[in-house]
Formats: structure tokens, sequence, C-alpha cells
């Protein structure tokens, strides 16, 4: 987990040519113009002052407020990534405070989404095959054949880089994901070996934390008296405790109980404005047939329905039994209501978010 902090923070600092983060600075320039290599990256006197030329990888003004962008709008499932669109300042194109599950989810998902068609490929591509290295080192399941695949390809990908970026960007975190497959082969999946779990850990204990002078003594009486309420807590009936509380995104929701369809009766509610949108004849016959299938009052006319025509319906399409199976429990319907001659509706209302529990 630190190595990919280490990498992510190096990459964005240096494309973004972050202050005090990028590793393109006039110095390491200064050390390309002694050492005689990559001539496009020396500075120019001008007058007492260096010019700094622009290279490949750094992202002009209007890229870094795309990228900039697409992290501030970002929207991922709950529990996937941490609000990132606070490590964002659009004004001044900036990119702050990540933490490390930040990085490790910037890296491996959506470093290669933001750069792509902003570099050159010669950038991109390295970049693309580092990101992909580390998203198969972190798959929950590990294939000797993908390992020994990566472990032949990261050699190539840091030759990419060195190719690219200035000497100064390979300190030895960079070099390190060389050694990881070997570590994966011997140790197994990282889930089972990463600091997140601990570090989460920590965070409660340092939270115990009452007296600083004594902090040792601190923690041990805040976990007993975290045990002992965990204890009485579970004897308390109709009390509000963590144990029973809804879950986070939970508002209580709402419960169709109108006596409908067992399908309709779940809990959720719907956001924003609704808007209605007429369906076309294949897509309400695809609904229709759909909630017949999966509605547990539909079941004993589905049984029903093979058992008198098994005959007749062997050799029909898909299309053409739900058809007959349509027009037969119409007519079912008819004969056990007086009077319901209706068919679903044409349209249906359509909500931008749909929270269900």
């Amino acid at each position: 987990m630190h190595i990919e902090k280490n990498i992510c923070d190096n990459i964005m600092g240096t494309i973004m040519n972050a202050k005090g983060k990028t590793k393109d600075t006039i110095k390491t320039q200064l050390d390309l113009q002694e050492m005689n290599i990559r001539p496009e990256l020396h500075p120019t006197k001008n007058g007492e002052k260096n010019e700094v030329p622009t290279a490949c990888y750094t992202l002009s003004p209007q890229e870094k407020h795309n990228i900039c962008l697409f992290l501030k709008n970002l929207k991922v499932p709950d529990g996937f990534l941490s609000n990132i669109s606070q490590c964002v300042n659009l004004k001044e194109h900036k990119i702050f405070g990540l933490k490390s599950h930040n990085c490790h989810v910037l890296l491996q998902h959506l470093l290669p989404l933001a750069l792509r068609g902003m570099l050159s490929k010669a950038v991109c591509e390295p970049l693309i095959e580092l990101s992909l290295f580390f998203n198969v080192l972190g798959a929950k399941v590990l294939r000797i054949d993908d390992l020994d695949q990566i472990e032949a390809q990261i050699p190539i990908t840091l030759c990419k880089l060195a190719k690219v970026f200035p000497p100064s960007f390979f300190d030895v975190m960079v070099h390190l994901p060389t050694h990881l497959t070997n570590e994966a082969k011997l140790a197994g999946p990282v889930q089972y070996r990463w600091m997140y779990p601990i570090e989460r850990w920590l965070y409660f204990l340092k939270s115990l934390i009452g007296n600083r002078a004594c902090p040792e003594g601190s923690i041990v009486e805040g976990y007993l008296a975290n045990e002992c309420m965990t204890l009485c807590s579970r004897y308390l009936h109709r009390i509000d405790i963590k144990f029973n509380w809804p879950e986070r995104n939970s508002d209580g929701g709402l419960r169709n109980s109108d006596g409908g369809l067992s399908l309709f009766c779940k809990f959720g509610k719907t956001l924003g404005a609704p808007k209605q949108l007429d369906l076309e004849a294949d897509e309400l016959e695809q609904a229709h047939i759909y909630i017949l299938k999966n509605c547990d009052e539909v079941l004993p006319f589905l049984e029903e329905f093979a058992q008198i025509h098994v005959d007749s319906t062997q050799h029909l399409s898909d299309t053409e039994w739900n058809k007959q199976f349509i027009e037969w429990l119409h007519n079912c319907i008819k004969k056990m209501i007086v009077g319901s001659g209706g068919s679903p509706c044409t349209f249906m209302w359509s909500y931008p978010i749909c929270i269900t529990l």
C-alpha cells in the first residue's frame, strides 16, 4: 500500500508539475545537461535566469483543469473510495491530501481513464502498463501464469518509463515493484497482508486516548469501557444502539404495502424529478413477461399452463411461448374478476436515482 502511494505521488506530482512534489526540477535538468543526455530537457540561459522547457510528460493548464474536473465530479459506489472531490482545488489545479487508499484506487483504476488522450503514447503506455501491473497484483485470486507474465513485463515497463521521465523520478519505491510478484507467489494475495485493517485499528485505539500524558493507560481504560458498553447494549431492547442502526445510506425508505405484487413490495426510495417515458412494443412485452415470471403470485398459473399445454408448447420458441402464456393468463383473469379488461400501461416513470435496501 505504501509503494502504491509513493509511486502515485511521484506520477501525479510530476505530470501535474506540483510545486515541492514534482521530480522535474531545475536541479534535475541541470543534472541532465551535465550528463549530456535528454537535450530536449536542458535549460537555456536567459540573462540571469534559466528557462525551463516543457517536458512531454507535463500537462498543460487546460489538461490539468480537465483532470481536476474529472476527479471533482467523480461518482463511485459507496465504500469504493473516499470523497476525493475534497482533495481537488479547481482554481489552482492542485490535487492534495490523498490517503493511501485514495492512491491505491487512483493508480489502479482512475489514472488510465484520466490520462488517456492527453499525453503522447510514449508517456501513456508505460503508465497504463504500470496500472495494470498493480491491478493484477491486487486481485483477490492470483494465478501463477498471470504473475509470471507481469513479472516479465514490469522491467520492460520501467525501462519505458526511464526513456521518458528524468532519473530523479526513479527512487527506491519505483524499483520495488520488480520484487512484488515473487513476494505474492510466496505469501499469497495482498488483501491478507496489507496494512489497511491495521491502520484502521490503530486509528480506533488512538481515538480512545483521553489523557495524552499516559496514552497506554488511557487506551486500556477506553477499551475496557467500550467492551462493557458493548456487553450491556446486547441486553437493551427498543433502544437505538450501534448494532441495530440502519445502514449509512438508509433513510427509512418507503415500502409498498397497498396489497400489490410481492415483486414491488420492497424498501426503497426514489430521488430527483421523475420523467415519463413511453415504452415501445418490444420493451413493453419484455417488461410484462419479466414481471409475470418473477412474481410469486403468478407461479401457480405458470405451473397450470405448463401442465395443460405440455404437448402443444414443446416445439414453440420462447417468444411464441410467452405470447401464448400472456393471452391464456389474460383470459383466466377475465373469468376470475368480472370487468377486468385492462392491460398494462404503455408508459413508465423514470427517476435519476433509486436507493433500494
